[in-house]
């Protein structure tokens, strides 16, 4: 019997299929063609703007017919189209120095470059819809850029030359490699394997329930510090990411520097989680580790660290315990988040996927499976950035027959996880629909209503300057929404490499760091702030060193309560 390959996750082609069904008169459940059709609309009836825009591109296209016909004559001329600094498509040689290829790469980035401004430019439609309509159509050229294709990539074609056809021959196996796997791979999963050569740092998974595995690291240190900390990792991830090799694992860090720290590895949901709740992730998660961590070091508060959407569920959890406890015998002390957002009024790039059309669809798909698919949840970030993420590597694979690096940030980006119905549906309507958790007393979680402005204790929060994820600017609004001390590091870099940003020498990487007073806009800390040569996480250590007691020869103290139950990484990291 003939085995089918399975279709490929490759969001670009979703899109183009999409396209199809609207036009043939399906719905339009994500979203994607409306805010064209808006856009086209928008344009049709301003056409004195339209008239601007179309002598603006004739203009454009005047030059650089000029400048093709200088090029094809032998005379020199500089292009009036160039890249984007970040983009790479266009850096081998060929496509500045021979003046056929120069003509065809000036002409798509002239095309590009005039439709997405018009976009982003269209009169009377609002600015999250034009930043929709640029997204969409962003996909579409991307697409259609000539170094994908074989037939226009001078590139890939002297790679055939030179190596006789093998390349061809070894691109055709990375594509049908990716066929098989359904996805287009960043990395070869081969190379990597967890517990075997990432996530190595010793420990042991102290406490499991249905949502999560405690997993614990000793001190590495004769002292240490009192205080054990406790991290909050996504759910949308594993938590693998803060303890990858042992040069990158944050992890590893910490415990050298003589704390205890416990970090939780969560359940890989199925169709039987649909039903479990935000709620059951803040008290038989983010509670419980918590306290695991205060009964196992015999401590009476923790330092709780929250990374990405952890750092918003620990945001959430700081202000539930700020209420739910004491005020004397709340059990964290202070705590610490990275790239985290609680005002969701500006999300980043991924908006242009959330809007109510968007939720109630994955809401309905959410039904009938029980659960969001981590592979849609992946190619949705990967769409984020197209080039550098999908088609990067389809040239490289399929085109150039090269095979996929052995890099340990992307196999973690492709280990991907699921997420329960009912818990994300009302995170994306609560959060990313209606901004809940910045309203006092808006949002209740277990019994409790929130309010941010009860959370007293001291804050360490970081961005990075080149997230596109959580935009830095709206990581530091955390600042204004609690009490208490606080501080803000700005980082170089993105998302993922902003933080796991080991200290190295010479240093790779900047950073600044200064206090946030009361009232404080994120103009006037960025005038103030201290700008310093090196990783974050020295002056994050010194923060923490301040605060988290003096290191002493008595080892945190094992509780019988909570044998090992197995070795780190644990059990639950493993599913898939």
């Amino acid at each position: 019997m003939k085995q089918e390959l399975p279709q490929i996750d490759l969001p670009a082609l979703n899109f183009l299929r999409q396209l199809r069904e609207v036009l043939a008169g399906a719905a339009d459940p994500l979203g994607v063609v409306g805010p064209l059709a808006h856009a086209q609309a928008a344009w049709a009836s301003h056409p004195q703007e339209l008239a601007e825009q179309t002598l603006l591109f004739w203009t454009r296209a005047s030059h650089l017919a000029a400048h093709i016909g200088t090029r094809l004559t032998g005379g020199k001329s500089a292009d009036p189209e160039k890249p984007h600094p970040d983009d790479e498509r266009f850096s081998d040689p060929v496509w500045t120095e021979d003046p056929v290829w120069n003509a065809l790469k000036e002409s798509y980035l002239l095309l590009t470059h005039h439709v997405l401004d018009m976009l982003h430019s269209t009169p009377g439609q609002a600015e999250a819809e034009r930043r929709r309509a640029a997204f969409w159509w962003r996909q579409a050229l991307n697409a259609l850029a000539p170094t994908n294709w074989l037939a226009t990539n001078p590139v890939a074609q002297r790679l055939a030359f030179e190596s006789g056809g093998k390349s061809l021959r070894a691109g055709m196996e990375n594509m049908l490699a990716d066929l098989r796997r359904g996805e287009v791979r960043m990395a070869d999963p081969s190379d990597f394997q967890v517990g075997v050569n990432l996530a190595v740092t010793p420990g042991s998974v102290v406490y499991r329930n249905r949502l999560l595995e405690v997993v614990h690291y000793r001190p590495q240190t004769d002292k240490v510090h009192p205080v054990p900390i406790v991290i909050v990792t996504p759910w949308i991830n594993k938590f693998y990411v803060l303890d990858l090799t042992p040069k990158k694992s944050m992890v590893r860090h910490l415990v050298a520097a003589g704390y205890s720290v416990f970090i939780t590895s969560w359940k890989n949901p199925d169709a039987s989680m649909r039903d479990v709740t935000f709620d059951a992730y803040l008290t038989d998660g983010i509670d419980r580790i918590v306290n695991v961590a205060r009964e196992i070091c015999g401590a009476e508060k923790v330092h709780a660290v929250g990374y990405c959407i952890g750092g918003t569920a620990l945001a959430m959890y700081m202000a539930w315990a700020n209420r739910h406890y004491a005020a004397d015998a709340v059990p964290v002390g202070h705590w610490s988040v990275f790239t985290t957002l609680v005002d969701f009024h500006r999300p980043g790039d991924i908006e242009v996927f959330v809007d109510r059309y968007s939720v109630r669809y994955l809401q309905q798909q959410m039904g009938v499976q029980g659960y969001l698919d981590g592979r849609s949840m992946a190619a949705s970030f990967r769409l984020l950035r197209s080039n550098g993420l999908i088609w990067h590597y389809i040239v490289r694979g399929w085109l150039y027959g090269e095979a996929p690096p052995a890099f340990d940030v992307l196999y973690w980006n492709m280990d991907t996880t699921r997420m329960p119905a009912a818990m994300h549906s009302w995170y994306l309507e609560q959060l990313y629909l209606e901004n809940r958790l910045v309203e006092k007393d808006a949002l209740q979680l277990a019994g409790e209503p929130l309010d941010l402005g009860r959370i007293v204790q001291p804050l360490y929060a970081v961005a990075a300057e080149d997230d596109h994820i959580v935009p830095w600017r709206e990581g530091f609004r955390v600042c204004k929404y609690v009490g208490g001390e606080r501080r803000f590091v700005l980082t170089s870099s993105g998302h993922i490499l902003g933080i796991i940003n080991p200290p190295v020498d010479p240093p790779k990487r900047r950073y600044r760091a200064g206090a946030v007073h009361a009232g404080e806009s994120v103009t006037v800390w960025s005038d103030q702030a201290t700008n310093q040569a090196g990783s974050w996480w020295t002056d994050w250590l010194a923060w923490l060193g301040e605060r988290t007691g003096a290191q002493s020869a008595a080892p945190p103290r094992a509780s019988n309560k909570y044998p090992g139950l197995c070795a780190a990484p644990g059990t639950y990291v493993l599913e898939r």
